[in-house]
């Protein structure tokens, strides 16, 4: 009757009830349709096929009654008919699952479990109904099907993407989409909303504390007293993520408790075991129950990881958005306060800090609970003895404290050495190239050895405080027994230790392990995390820039006050403003003030239109051409051919592999500087914006070049010619076509006004431009200025104006000049100049007019047939996943990296700790055994102390395991970053163009970290949940031998899930690793390009890109989560079966079992089921943590450059002694798949000689010095260093004895002298020698460091200007024979050349000099001049005699209007 009663009902009534409700989420939930699959299909097959059975059973029973065996009783058609139309409704609910886009779900699956289990009894009725009887039943439908469609139902959970992986390696395309739920755009807004408002009741606080008045001695007394608090980011997290997260404590509260029914029930087996009266069905009832309760233990145990998962997961997108968001609105001073490295870390370890921290945040309450819980029973069970345990535990409460202080401080530590060391690793990476022209690699190496030495310095002293906290907290259970056990049978005689009372007190302490265990890892991530949230807090908290700085009017600055000085002065709409003065004189700081970078103390500054911005250097970012020029634009391809065009790209676009579908490198390293300045001017330009803000755009471009963007953009009839324009310039030719000019000294405005009327005032300007132009006279050029742009306008105005002040200034400098003189000057330059500007524009616009419908056409032909190839521009090589297992060869380089011994001896002490345990508990077993004699055990004075003795043992095992492993950890650590380092920095500069810094420094931060911290502690755990599995089926086989029928089939499902769900799971992680990548890669480029997206507005879209990539990461996260639930519960299923198995044979056996062994044998089959699943996820972490090593060594498999030295050298002392270059048939190639670069360049330059190097852009000058230094190596030929072949000396050998001054000056952070001489190979006086000589030395000497003046990130605290002079005084310090400048006063003012000029022609009078040039005045007084064309060399001879010949050179000469 209750078989085909409640059996029955009971399945149909649950989903009659959930239906409805299942129904209308549905409904309202749509998430799309999913096509019919197999799988599907079968599920809907086996469905009817149960309905149809189903109606069979209800027609065989109609047909049994026409039969006249008796009247059937009504339950026989009722049970059956419900049963089918329960089995169509679900088969019509995974119809409309499918429809409403749902794979599937909790409810159908928990439906067929229970078919399942409620089918199984009357399977078992079935069975033994067709044994007894001679009629054939048929037994299969009963179970079979409904069995069947469960199993199809757990293999639609997640299994179609497991299947997949198991079939082959993961891609991007069999991932899922995010949840909305936990998408960027919905995530972030929330905590950023929660966090503003948390600061604004702060600061509403504190206005209101500051409103009241105080007395001045009430505030001396008061305000040392008062803290302001600051606002609370914890708050602010609890507010956005609480809500959900509280679910997970229901969740976690319920389990606790599930977790005390497994001991409960083992008290019962053994009294049953003990009372052999008791009917047999009482222990398959405890069997059964102690199944169905971890079961459901189970469930619910995965319900709450998945919701702290899931919460861990938007908490780390919400951190990396909101850091994201503020460090595009942070000041310019609070950006100094934070380097790149620190932020890139609050991004990667302190966000991946909170994500580990939340899933255990739980047993902050519930660690006490257990323990409370645990206590309880177990005074339940041995009574006050239990106090003695409790000491135990206060005891260790207060070291666990110390501990975690210690760890903390330790922490602080650790993360500044970190951050330090990254940042250090971000200047390398940004700086490589002049480090490897510098051949300074082993002195950076040093450095960054030297802080990664102080970091594992500190990690050494937390793993040792992390060995004595393992010590003490795995030793706390055994130590609780101990003393309860030894208080027990001491304090009375007649206390016997039964095996009911020592094991179920036994399976307490082992509930007891768990949460004492887990509340120091909690501690120590909670200490991590706090140190993580009060960096992120401080980041936060930084100031932000004045939104109010700048009221988008009219550009006019009256009344301006910014922190370097007062300013006063308005800028009419659409004029072209010209900005002069020194280096140093702030130049670049009005431009920021009029961006509203700079903290405006007083006044107003007013600009009228939306502004587009040139930076001083360019940015730009990792994107093909287009990109960088549209930035993010409507395309129009008009108007793009037209900046093009105005920009000088054209020709340029037909040298990039794939014209403007070319990928640029990260901050253009595959471009000029001319091209890197041409293509950020070509960005402002196409925006088409109000007003154009120009920091000095044309000192990196060639004279020629210069004046065609002059003419064709910035100047009177160039594309902006309607716009405001203020351009910073250190070119005076432009100056007189300039509608104002203000003239810059320390950071004031001395002079304003047109070029005549400066002229006329005999102010600075007139002076500095005097002595400008006495010089040009001096040296027979027509100019000394920066000659880019010799419109007839400014010809004239050179020939005459400059002609008439020189004339008076040689013929009489002390004459003084009367009022009336000057004003005819004045006037009659005036009228002259209206003349020739009407015959200039009248001229100009009918020849522009008629050359523009030509070009036009050749631009569309260049940009149409490079855009068909742009396959070929691709550069940048994206992070691959690797596929397939991780090679055994990866955990061999591991244990080689700690050492083979040590490995051995950290597994030797592993064994001995789990075999003490095991003798233990065995030894515990036999205790119980004992015989009672007159209501004593005799021997229990013995066995107290064995017990001891061994537990002991297992502690000294424990500290020396953990001590072991700990050490080798580090040592791996420090042999994987010195090797990793060492191959990074031996690698060729083309392997930097190709790899994303991103990359790189998400090895040497994240990877890295997880070196350090993670592989070590999931090692221990490994290796101890491994010998926990052993043990435990050691116990299980010895106490109840036949288990080992269901262990081995058991074992085989296991392993084949685990390797299941391994292949997936390694690869979502190196999915997931590999999709970081691209966020830091993001995130640095956005960093150093802050300006100028804030300039453009751009803010919101690269908000948007950093979303996206963010939530692309997160995208093969997710699975990873559901994946480890899906494994989960399969593997604690398999373990909870193992404990069924265990507690049934025991129960069939309990005639031949003693309850002492059978009592050890539960209570480890108890434990069995978390240490199997732990050991799966610890194989599996170890799988995809290993992934780190592989990742840290695949660079030691790169290529890498030459030897840096040869032992022993085989050059000349002293060499090269005199400096003869001698170039025979060089060719060169950037890329094995490009063309040569430079081809068939044969030269011979003599000792002493002056050499200039020109020729348009992509000439292959640059190519030219790339090969001198070997930074490429020669495809053909060969280069003669004073007869020395250089292919064959060390490239160190080779770089420290040859000087180059770069185009980029490159400055690190550290002191001035670091810069100068990293080595310490100088004295202080050859130093300050070199300062002098590089007019460096009164701002030096005027620094209150002097020497050891702190240099920022990137020499932010130097203009331009002096860290070029900084580049001057390297050169000096090194005197070498051979001197290389790369356009090394491109970006300095005339005052600043003059200075450098002069200095090299002095001091490097006897040494070989080769300069490329785009001054061409700078070496018309040079030996000879090599000019290269299309990567050959076109001319080479002395400068006058190219002029002669009127060949390329002359033209240049002639655009430059020095002939």
């Amino acid at each position: 009757c209750f078989q085909n009663t409640v059996l029955v009902w009971l399945p149909c009534l649950y989903l009659w009830l959930c239906a409805p409700i299942y129904f209308i989420y549905l409904r309202s939930h749509s998430r799309g349709y999913i096509c019919m699959s197999h799988l599907n299909k079968a599920k809907t097959t086996v469905g009817f096929l149960l309905w149809i059975i189903c109606w069979a059973d209800v027609f065989y029973s109609f047909w049994e009654r026409t039969q006249g065996s008796g009247a059937l009783a009504p339950v026989y058609l009722i049970s059956p008919t419900l049963l089918g139309i329960t089995m169509l409704l679900a088969t019509l609910l995974i119809q409309y699952e499918r429809m409403k886009g749902v794979q599937s779900s909790g409810v159908m699956l928990n439906f067929w479990l229970l078919a399942v289990l409620c089918a199984t009894v009357t399977f078992r009725s079935k069975i033994i109904q067709a044994l007894e009887q001679a009629t054939p039943v048929c037994v299969w439908s009963f179970l079979a099907l409904p069995f069947f469609h469960h199993l199809l139902s757990c293999l639609s959970v997640c299994a179609s993407m497991m299947v997949t992986g198991y079939k082959r390696p993961l891609e991007e395309k069999d991932l899922w989409s995010l949840n909305p739920e936990d998408c960027s755009k919905k995530v972030v807004p929330h905590l950023v909303h929660r966090w503003n408002t948390e600061c604004q009741k702060r600061a509403s606080r504190t206005e209101g504390k500051e409103s009241r008045v105080v007395e001045e001695s009430e505030i001396l007394i008061v305000k040392n007293h008062q803290k302001t608090r600051e606002p609370s980011l914890f708050w602010a997290l609890c507010l956005t993520f609480g809500p959900y997260y509280l679910i997970s404590c229901l969740y976690k509260f319920i389990q606790d408790i599930l977790m005390f029914v497994g001991p409960e029930i083992l008290r019962l087996l053994i009294h049953f075991i003990n009372n052999s009266g008791a009917p047999s069905w009482q222990g398959y009832f405890y069997t059964a129950l102690l199944f169905i309760c971890t079961c459901l233990q189970t469930l619910i145990l995965q319900k709450y990881f998945h919701v702290c998962f899931v919460t861990g997961m938007r908490l780390r997108t919400a951190v990396i958005g909101a850091v994201y968001r503020k460090a595009l609105v942070i000041s310019s001073a609070a950006r100094r306060t934070s380097t790149v490295g620190e932020i890139v870390n609050l991004m990667s370890v302190d966000a991946q800090r909170f994500m580990d921290l939340i899933t255990y945040l739980n047993m902050i309450w519930s660690a006490p609970l257990q323990v409370v819980l645990a206590l309880y029973f177990l005074w339940q069970n041995l009574g006050p003895s239990v106090l003695a345990g409790v000491a135990v535990m206060i005891l260790m409460v207060p070291v666990n404290a110390v501990i975690a202080m210690k760890t903390k401080t330790y922490q602080v530590a650790q993360m500044k050495s970190k951050d330090n060391r990254i940042k250090l690793m971000n200047e390398v990476l940004n700086g490589i190239k002049v480090l490897k022209l510098y051949a300074w690699e082993l002195a950076f190496k040093d450095k960054v050895s030297a802080i990664r030495e102080s970091e594992l310095r500190v990690l050494k002293k937390t793993a040792y405080l992390g060995a004595v906290s393992t010590f003490t907290w795995v030793c706390a259970p055994f130590l609780v027994a101990l003393s309860t056990f030894a208080v027990y049978v001491l304090i009375d005689e007649n206390n016997v230790l039964d095996a009911q009372k020592a094991f179920v007190s036994l399976a307490l302490f082992n509930i007891l392990r768990f949460p004492l265990n887990m509340l120091p890892m909690v501690i120590s991530s909670i200490v991590q995390a706090s140190v993580s949230m009060k960096r992120l807090r401080v980041f936060l908290s930084h100031e932000e820039l004045q939104e109010d700085s700048v009221e988008r009017k009219a550009v006019s600055g009256c009344q301006n006050t910014f922190s370097f000085c007062s300013l006063n002065v308005c800028i009419p709409e659409g004029s072209l403003v010209a900005v002069v003065g020194h280096v140093g004189s702030g130049k670049s700081s009005l431009l920021s003030a009029l961006l509203g970078e700079m903290e405006k103390l007083e006044g107003t500054v007013a600009v009228k239109g939306s502004v587009a911005y040139v930076p001083q250097q360019a940015w730009i970012q990792n994107a093909t051409l287009k990109d960088n020029i549209v930035f993010g634009q409507e395309r129009k391809e008009s108007w793009y051919l037209r900046v093009v065009e105005a920009c000088a790209l054209l020709p340029d676009l037909e040298v990039l592999p794939a014209g403007d579908s070319t990928e640029i490198g990260e901050k253009g390293v595959n471009l000029s500087g001319g091209q890197k300045q041409r293509v950020s001017l070509a960005r402002a330009v196409y925006c088409n914006c109000a007003v154009y803000l120009l920091d000095d755009p044309l000192s990196a471009v060639d004279a020629h070049v210069g004046k065609h963007i002059f003419d064709k953009v910035i100047g009177p009839q160039g594309l902006l010619k309607d716009r405001t324009r203020v351009l910073v310039t250190h070119g005076l030719s432009y100056l007189p076509q300039a509608d104002l000019i203000l003239v810059m000294v320390d950071g004031k405005i001395t002079e304003m006004g047109s070029y005549l009327e400066l002229m006329a005032r005999e102010g600075a300007f007139a002076e500095f431009l005097r002595t400008y132009a006495t010089a040009d006279q001096a040296d027979n050029n027509t100019s000394k200025t920066n000659t880019h742009t010799r419109c007839p306008l400014a010809q004239w105005m050179d020939c005459h104006c400059h002609r008439y002040l020189c004339g008076r200034v040689i013929l009489g400098t002390q004459a003084s000049r009367s009022k009336n003189s000057i004003h005819f000057l004045q006037m009659q330059c005036y009228v002259i100049c209206v003349i020739l500007l009407y015959f200039y524009m009248t001229s100009s616009q009918g020849v522009q007019s008629s050359s523009s419908m030509a070009q036009r056409g050749k631009e569309g032909e260049v940009l149409g047939k490079k855009a068909k190839n742009a396959e070929v521009g691709k550069l940048t090589e994206a992070d691959k996943a690797n596929t397939g297992q991780v090679k055994l060869s990866v955990f061999w380089e591991y244990m080689k990296a700690i050492g083979l011994l040590l490995s051995f001896i950290s597994l030797l002490f592993f064994f001995t700790h789990h075999l003490a345990s095991l003798f233990s508990n065995y030894w515990l077993s036999l205790w119980t055994d004992d015989p009672v004699i007159n209501g004593t055990q005799p021997n229990r004075q013995m066995r107290l102390g064995v017990y001891g003795a061994l537990g002991l043992s297992q502690g000294i095992a424990v500290l020396c395991y953990s001590l072991s492993v700990s050490i080798g950890g580090i040592l791996a650590s420090r042999y994987l970053h010195q090797t990793m380092l060492y191959d990074v920095l031996r690698s060729p500069m083309s392997f930097f163009e190709r790899t994303p810094s991103g990359n790189l420094v998400n090895r040497f931060a994240k990877e890295t970290d997880t070196i350090d911290s993670v592989i070590p502690s999931i090692i221990k755990m490994f290796m101890g949940s491994m010998f926990n599995v052993l043990g435990a089926c050691v116990i299980i086989l010895i106490a109840t031998p036949l288990v080992a029928i269901i262990i081995p089939p058991l074992g085989l499902l296991y392993f084949f899930v685990q390797r299941f769900y391994v292949s997936s799971s390694r690869q979502l992680k190196r999915l997931e690793s590999v999709s970081r990548s691209p966020v830091y890669t993001h995130f640095n480029e956005t960093l150093l390009g802050t300006t100028v997206i804030r300039a453009f507005g751009e803010q919101h879209r690269f908000i948007s890109e950093s979303d996206r990539r963010v939530d692309h990461n997160q995208k093969a996260y997710y699975p990873s989560i559901v994946a480890n639930r899906w494994l989960a519960i399969r593997l604690e299923f398999v373990g909870n079966c193992i404990v069924t198995f265990a507690a049934l044979f025991a129960v069939m056996a309990r005639e031949s079992l003693s309850p002492g062994i059978m009592g050890l044998s539960i209570s480890y089959a108890l434990q069995l089921t978390a240490s199997l699943t732990w050991l799966v996820r610890m194989s599996s972490d170890i799988e995809t943590n290993i992934v780190a090593v592989e990742k840290v060594k695949e660079y030691s498999d790169t290529e890498k450059e030459a030897e840096w030295r040869h032992e022993p050298s085989s050059l000349p002392p002293g060499w090269p002694t005199g400096g003869d270059i001698e170039i025979r048939g060089l060719g060169l190639r950037y890329r094995a798949d490009q063309d040569l670069a430079i081809r068939n360049i044969t030269v011979s330059i003599q000792a002493g000689e002056k050499v200039g190097i020109v020729g348009r852009t992509g000439a292959g000058k640059s190519s030219l010095t790339l090969g001198l230094f070997r930074i490429i190596e020669a495809a053909e030929g060969q280069i003669f260093i004073d007869g020395v072949d250089i292919a064959k000396l060390g490239l160190h050998e080779l770089r420290s004895r040859i000087t180059i001054i770069p185009q980029d000056p490159v400055v690190f952070s550290g002191s001035l002298r670091m810069n100068l001489d990293p080595f310490d190979s100088y004295s202080d006086e050859e130093v300050w020698r070199a300062l002098e000589l590089a007019h460096l030395k009164s701002f030096v000497s005027g620094l209150p460091d002097k020497l050891n003046h702190e240099c920022c990130e990137g020499g932010e605290n130097l203009s331009l200007g002096q860290r070029q002079l900084l580049c001057l005084a390297r050169a000096l310090l090194r005197k070498t024979k051979i001197l290389v400048l790369d356009e090394a006063t491109a970006a300095v003012d005339l005052e600043t050349d003059n200075l450098i000029q002069s200095t090299i022609r002095t001091q490097f009078e006897d040494c070989t000099v080769l300069t490329i040039a785009h001054r061409l005045n700078t070496i018309m007084d040079y030996t000879r001049v090599l000019v290269l064309d299309k990567g050959e060399v076109a001319e080479f001879d002395s400068p006058s005699a190219l002029i002669a010949n009127r060949g390329i050179f002359y033209k240049m000469a002639k655009d430059s209007g020095l002939v």
